[in-house]
């Protein structure tokens, strides 16, 4: 299964184009099922259908936990460094992670829960939010994880869209030197959720919380009602595994479906092959099980192939930003999976944090989240991994499960910022406005994929078209990522970023529209508009014109208003970085807003602002850029 040489990549790159069937079914092979496929694809991207290895029965815990067991019992499965580096590490082994599992497994089952129910977990990156999910993945429940940076509303919305039945939580959670009141927000959510019958809080931060008598239960106390035993519940290849929301270019963020079977050999083949795990190895992925990444490859895919996963609580610059690098020397790291935005953070402090810091020990970098600039990426070479450890820039999103092109560690020859070649099983096509294929090399255009690939998703929850409509519908017959791309002289491939009104804000997607609307809501505001402009950390900062008559002189106090809106509304993570309040926006005369000119204010560009003659009001764009000029 695993790939240790180019003519290798070619020669399996090759055969899974010929035979995809073959080549997947002969992967799957080393996995365990408990009844074979009948059939390992069929598919079509008119409904769309796709459906992977038809007929087989498994369970994707089996495979992360009880399949080690006679081997590698002993090993440690997670290694949970908390946000206080003062507080002890905890390590679980392969016994102790099945043990713990089966047990909170038996709480849910305990609380109502069953095969198909959904189930929200809201926590802190601790153990036991690994658990809480392979729990819910061992009775056939459906986990729904959201980010702990949520607000309410936000939270209550993908409740309700998932009509969830328990919510898993925590009192609280640290985040550096900052305390996030997890239950308060989720009891502020839950008032507007009436399908939520249980909620089971964990005990972290030791902070007073409110407990609903007959909702409420706290985690240590459910434990010593059950025992560690648990079957693993028979789930069907394409029975839903989990649901996971991300942005969109609408407002409604949508809950991307991901199922049992090809999900599992995805990001465990994925795992495997992109960062060459060797047996025995120490890997850390740095980001938020409440991602795509912490799904895939801190916990199905390392998991899946008996690897030693790093889960870490805190950020990288606390209690100084030498922490990533005192982790890595304290557990010997091997491999370390992390985002631009983190490694331009760091870059910014300079080598002091570096001074005294053994990092010999790594012997993969792993890149995520956004395409990395040529800056950072020649500092993660030179100076994490001192020239000796290959990066792999990977490309891939929610909706595709894993990896879809990156380098293979120690296989394909590294460019910076580039993602290189696309995986085995993976189709990419670039395209023009049209849809029309763009052949050959040193040329760019819309990134699609033309073949399924058995990790991609089946659906958006509750709501197909929305599925079709967004993903399958742009261009006959091919995926859209919604991202550019060029293909250079090589055959390389770069993404350019998105080309859709969605923004990639440190590694996180966040709907143009999700904003507006967000912004919208302030009493104050008649309209606004959002674009991305170049951020020097974040890769993408959020720019917010606002129409806000009514502002009598406070424009400082006003921006902290809807400021708080927008946290209240989606949550921290999409405030906007700059606001400039305007009188109008340059709009159609059909009323559509020209994003593309104010993408360029954002931008600092005001003379090449092509032709604004067809604006309803083109006075309305020297007036935007007065503005611009005076911020």
């Amino acid at each position: 299964m695993q790939i240790t040489s180019f003519e290798q990549y070619e020669q399996d790159y090759k055969k899974s184009v010929e035979n995809p069937e073959q080549f997947w079914g002969e992967v799957a092979q080393n996995f365990q099922w408990r009844k074979p496929w009948f059939k390992v694809l069929s598919w079509n991207f008119q409904d769309p259908e796709i459906k992977w290895f038809e007929g087989a029965k498994l369970n994707i815990t089996e495979n992360c936990l009880d399949r080690h067991l006679a081997t590698n019992g002993d090993k440690p499965a997670i290694i949970w460094e908390p946000n206080n580096p003062e507080e002890e590490s905890v390590t679980l082994t392969y016994k102790m992670l099945h043990e713990r599992v089966c047990r909170f497994a038996n709480v849910l089952k305990r609380n109502g829960a069953k095969k198909g129910d959904r189930i929200c977990i809201y926590m802190p990156m601790v153990p036991e939010l690994a658990i809480a999910v392979l729990a819910c993945a061992r009775i056939g429940a459906v986990h729904s994880v959201i980010f702990g940076g949520f607000s309410a509303k936000s939270i209550a919305d993908r409740i309700n869209d998932s009509q969830c039945k328990l919510v898993i939580t925590a009192d609280g959670a640290h985040r550096g030197s900052k305390q996030i009141p997890l239950k308060d927000v989720i009891d502020d959510a839950l008032i507007g959720c009436p399908t939520v019958e249980k909620c089971i809080v964990l005990t972290h931060v030791r902070t007073p919380v409110s407990m609903l008598k007959g909702r409420d239960v706290w985690w240590e106390d459910e434990v010593k009602h059950v025992n560690d035993i648990c079957e693993a519940e028979e789930m069907d290849a394409e029975d839903m595994l989990f649901i996971l929301y991300t942005s969109g270019s609408t407002g409604k963020p949508k809950g991307v479906v991901h199922t049992c079977g090809g999900y599992m050999v995805y990001a465990g083949y994925t795992f495997s092959n992109v960062f060459n795990y060797q047996p025995g190895e120490v890997y850390f992925c740095t980001a938020d099980i409440g991602w795509i990444t912490g799904h895939s490859y801190i916990v199905y895919g390392p998991l899946s192939q008996g690897a030693t996963s790093v889960l870490f609580e805190g950020i990288p610059t606390y209690p100084s930003p030498s922490r990533f690098w005192d982790i890595v020397e304290k557990h010997q790291v091997n491999t370390l999976y992390t985002a631009p935005t983190a490694i331009r953070s760091l870059m910014s402090f300079g080598e002091e944090p570096l001074h005294g810091k053994n990092l010999s020990s790594i012997r993969v970098l792993g890149s995520v989240g956004e395409p990395i600039n040529e800056e950072a990426w020649h500092w993660f070479d030179e100076k994490i991994g001192h020239g000796k450890a290959p990066i792999v820039d990977t490309w891939w999103q929610t909706e595709t499960g894993g990896i879809m092109i990156s380098p293979i560690a120690s296989v394909t020859q590294t460019k910076p910022s580039f993602a290189t070649l696309p995986l085995p099983g993976v189709q990419p096509i670039l395209v023009d406005e049209n849809g029309n294929e763009i052949e050959g090399n040193g040329v760019s255009g819309n990134l699609c994929i033309k073949f399924p690939w058995p990790g991609m998703l089946r659906t958006t929850y509750g709501d197909h078209e929305r599925c079709k409509q967004t993903y399958f519908s742009t261009y006959e017959n091919l995926y859209f990522t919604g991202d550019g791309c060029l293909r250079d002289e090589d055959g390389y491939y770069r993404i350019t970023g998105r080309v859709d009104d969605v923004l990639n804000v440190s590694g996180h997607r966040i709907g143009t529209a999700e904003v507006e609307n967000a912004i919208n809501m302030h009493a104050g505001v008649v309209e606004s508009a959002v674009v991305g402009y170049p951020h020097d950390v974040k890769g993408q900062g959020i720019f917010a014109f606002v129409i806000y008559p009514e502002m009598h002189g406070e424009a400082e106090l006003s921006k902290k208003d809807i400021l708080q809106t927008v946290t209240r509304v989606i949550g921290a993570i999409a405030k906007p970085d700059k606001i400039l309040f305007v009188s109008g926006l340059p709009k159609t005369r059909s009323g559509k807003i020209m994003r593309r000119i104010l993408r360029k204010i954002a931008e600092g560009e005001t003379t090449n602002l092509g032709d604004t003659s067809t604006l309803l009001d083109p006075a309305v764009v020297e007036e935007i850029i007065e503005a611009a000029k005076q911020m």
